[in-house]
């Protein structure tokens, strides 16, 4: 992985519900944290080995200047925005998670250190937009609560649909009390109080209105019901983030080996049937950032120049997939060539 390793000490750890709560990181020297765009992520090295993935909950902690800038149309690995003085993440207690969120709820404490990535974002605001148009399913409420206040911040057009079972399930509702009246609130269990609608997702996506670009984050079944009601929007104008793989449908073939063709370097690089584009790589000293390694997140896409991809990926559009490849998990068909430019 190219990026820039951090330490930073936990400043606080604030519960949100039952089973989720933030965790506020800052600099251990009290000194600014790289800045960054709402979209972006960070992965987050956890006591027991683990490293896990997690998106930035706020765009309000910058230390300096450039309140005015505007969201960025296309994904930055890195990000480019003034310094800031926090970062905060939202995790849910997951009982069927592989040790990630079981480790940050039940090892760290405030004042650890623990180390981290600088930030990264593959899921950008898009500002050719004349409304953003957010929708939220429970934890993946978190890079788009990011975006509501970047947006807030800027004066744009944007609403924030949230989705949760029921009020007490709620993370941030103080944040959410701040964006009013943008946000709107959808729980599954009725008569929830007010301030509570409930939102018929179909109904809420029949129309699209020209220049509203829509913007989705939240388990599968949600991410499902979304792309499904929103399958006759332009491609270009819809944006998501999976927390993981969508379940497979199931009856994959064997992988075959291929050949990576670097161009413009003479490089070919052979892919053995269990390995991946970025492990090859990789043993020839020639390194990719990563971040997922599950195709969702997009950190390890690169251009592609030719060939007969097999894209496995959850994060490119079609239109990406045309002149992009995510290399952690896409392959060649029929154990073909492909050819990509890594710089």
């Amino acid at each position: 992985m190219l990026d820039r390793t951090l330490t930073v000490r936990v400043a606080r750890i604030r519960p949100q519900t039952a089973d989720v709560s933030a965790f506020e990181f800052v600099h251990p020297w009290g000194g600014t944290l790289p800045g960054y765009r709402a979209g972006a992520h960070i992965d987050v090295h956890l006591p027991g080995g683990f490293t896990r993935q997690y998106s930035l909950a706020g765009a309000e902690p910058h230390a300096a200047g450039d309140h005015h800038a505007t969201a960025g149309a296309k994904p930055s690995p890195t990000g480019a925005a003034p310094g800031c003085t926090h970062y905060v993440i939202g995790v849910k207690r997951d009982e069927a998670s592989r040790g990630g969120s079981a480790s940050l709820h039940e090892r760290v404490r405030a004042g650890d250190l623990l180390a981290i990535s600088t930030p990264r974002n593959t899921f950008p605001l898009h500002a050719e937009a004349k409304h953003h148009l957010l929708l939220a399913g429970g934890i993946g409420l978190t890079p788009l609560l990011a975006m509501a206040e970047q947006l807030q911040r800027e004066g744009a057009s944007f609403t924030l649909c949230v989705f949760a079972r029921s009020r007490a399930q709620l993370a941030f509702a103080d944040e959410l009390a701040a964006l009013a009246p943008q946000v709107r609130l959808h729980f599954d269990e009725p008569r929830e109080g007010v301030g509570a609608h409930q939102l018929d997702i179909p109904a809420l996506l029949r129309h699209h209105p020209p220049g509203t670009h829509l913007y989705l984050c939240g388990p599968g079944g949600f991410m499902q019901a979304v792309l499904a009601a929103a399958a006759h929007w332009p491609e270009d104008s819809v944006h998501l983030e999976y927390f993981a793989p969508p379940t497979p449908d199931g009856g994959a073939g064997r992988d075959e080996p291929f050949t990576l063709v670097i161009a413009g370097r003479n490089i070919e690089v052979p892919v053995a049937a269990d390995q991946s584009a970025v492990d090859a790589l990789h043993d020839l000293g020639i390194d990719v950032p990563t971040s997922c390694s599950q195709g969702v997140c997009g950190t390890c896409a690169v251009p592609l120049m030719g060939g007969h991809p097999d894209h496995r990926d959850h994060c490119l559009s079609a239109t990406e997939r045309r002149g992009r490849i995510a290399l952690c998990c896409s392959r060649a068909l029929a154990g073909g060539r492909i050819v990509v430019e890594i710089g």
